[in-house]
């Protein structure tokens, strides 16, 4: 081979040849080279090419099936962000950002390899104005640190993962996070007044305002907020804040039929009580958080209402009773009122714990997060007790009752059963979207979601933005094969 590129007289030919025989390819010198520049521009040693380490980054908290990585960067700072991404750009490799790594739909796993962005290394809380209300943060910031940081301010930041001791505010972003607390008040992007990003060739942005209010031009920060990585990489966050609220109590309601849950979450908006969470927990679900909290149920319990009220304490104990009242006008076997920190901390353990908890019973467990209007979750749960039975597939159901949004769980031990499981999965979001739903709350779309778009979206719209994101990446390199289905591999991928 190397003979007869010679015969030819090219050089490249020749280059290219003698690379094919040491097992190499066009695509995998192109890496090389990143990795020759990288180490360069970042200085020795910054770029971690040990399997054992890359091996780490290989994975999310999904079940998508892992990748390893070519390489792992641990950026420090935004120049570090840029630099990596136009080097990357440039040789045509691709780049996943990850910070905390607690997706549930393979955002973070690198499917093409390439280089993973890491942000462990990024994070400052980088000041908080008490008087504007905001904190300026790094992407790597756990949530569940900003949570504290901010309270002891007398301030509150409301979205809530429920990893949120693990992922992080880039993570969150990523994704358009929301959490219990998502139905009082809101997901990520109502939180998100401005942010400093990268672009795919190593452009520099900073976009939004520090401002309540701001309308000029496009509204690119909300554009990237909920992008999953693939239009821009965030570098810092400016994040709206709010005053803490004094007094914080729990209710757990017992019901027979989870069908009467709907008519709760209806009751409580026609008493004019707006929760900060309206938790359901179906048979499975509860079960398991019997056992996990030490939770005595009383008999015939099929469902459980966790609702969750905030305020100023006088009026909190008003709210309390006519919240109390309407569940019992309900026909709820009991309801427990937590108003002790304690209690309440058991209980949302627990809860937030459900995910884990679930993994442990079962050989294989895949869970999907889809939301429906409201005024239909009696439809959505009778359609996942139809497909557990005519699949039989264990379907524990839990979620956020007062949005809509519920995380359905398929459970199996047999490896054998997972035609099964994937039947029911497309019977479930065909049912969600037959609801007028869609078919993901917060978790995003990421690899596993990604076939499944078009059930959703037609194809004038899915091309719509694969221009938007043609427009933000050109060449493909942020976070490839994610969002979309089919994505092709790109050239660059190693």
């Amino acid at each position: 081979m190397v003979a007869q590129a010679l015969a030819r007289g090219s050089i490249y030919r020749m280059a290219a040849a003698m690379a094919a025989e040491l097992g190499y390819d066009r695509d995998r010198m192109a890496f090389e080279r990143a990795l020759v520049s990288l180490d360069r521009a970042l200085g020795s040693g910054r770029v971690v090419t040990d399997l054992a380490i890359r091996e780490s980054y290989a994975a999310d908290e999904s079940e998508a099936a892992p990748v390893v990585p070519d390489a792992v960067v641990r950026a420090r700072d935004a120049d570090d962000v840029a630099k990596v991404l136009r080097i990357a750009n440039a040789n045509g490799v691709p780049v996943t950002p990850r910070a905390g790594g607690t997706g549930r739909v393979g955002g973070a796993v690198p499917m093409h390899g390439g280089i993973v962005l890491a942000f462990e290394g990024m994070t400052r809380i980088k000041g908080i104005e008490r008087t504007d209300q905001m904190v300026v943060v790094e992407p790597g910031v756990i949530t569940g640190v900003l949570h504290r940081t901010v309270e002891a301010e007398g301030l509150f930041y409301p979205p809530d993962p429920n990893s949120f001791d693990g992922c992080c505010i880039g993570g969150n972003v990523a994704a358009n996070a929301g959490g219990p607390r998502a139905f009082k008040y809101g997901v990520t992007r109502n939180y998100v007044l401005g942010m400093n990003a990268v672009l795919a060739d190593g452009t520099a942005l900073t976009l939004g305002r520090k401002t309540t209010k701001g309308v000029t031009g496009y509204d690119l920060v909300s554009l990237l907020v909920g992008s999953e990585g693939t239009l821009g990489v965030v570098t810092e966050v400016t994040l709206r804040l709010l005053p803490n609220p004094p007094s914080v109590a729990t209710i757990l309601a017992f019901f027979d039929d989870d069908r009467t849950i709907a008519h709760a979450v209806a009751a409580l908006a026609s008493a004019r009580l707006v929760p900060r969470c309206l938790e359901l927990l179906d048979a499975i679900a509860l079960d398991l958080v019997r056992r996990d909290a030490g939770l005595a149920l009383p008999p015939g319990t099929k469902a459980m209402l966790l609702v969750e009220l905030d305020g100023d304490e006088n009026a909190l104990a008003v709210d309390l009773e006519r919240a109390g009242n309407a569940l019992t006008d309900l026909g709820a076997l009991e309801v427990l009122v937590a108003s002790k920190a304690g209690e309440r901390e058991r209980l949302w353990s627990a809860r937030r714990e459900l995910s884990r908890t679930l993994r442990k019973s079962a050989r294989f467990k895949l869970s999907e997060d889809v939301v429906v209007p409201k005024s239909r979750l009696a439809e959505l749960l009778a359609r996942c007790r139809q497909l557990s039975e005519t699949h039989r597939i264990t379907m524990p159901t839990y979620g956020h009752a007062g949005d809509g949004n519920l995380h359905v769980n398929f459970l199996w031990n047999d490896p054998d059963d997972r035609p099964r499981v994937d039947a029911a999965i497309d019977g479930l979001f065909r049912a969600v979207i037959a609801l007028d739903g869609t078919l993901s709350g917060e978790h995003g779309i990421g690899i596993l979601k990604a076939p499944y778009l078009p059930l959703e979206q037609d194809e004038t719209l899915i091309e719509l933005q694969r221009r938007i994101k043609r427009t933000f990446d050109p060449n493909g390199i942020l976070n490839p094969g994610k969002i979309f289905p089919g994505a092709r591999r790109m050239h660059g991928a190693c």
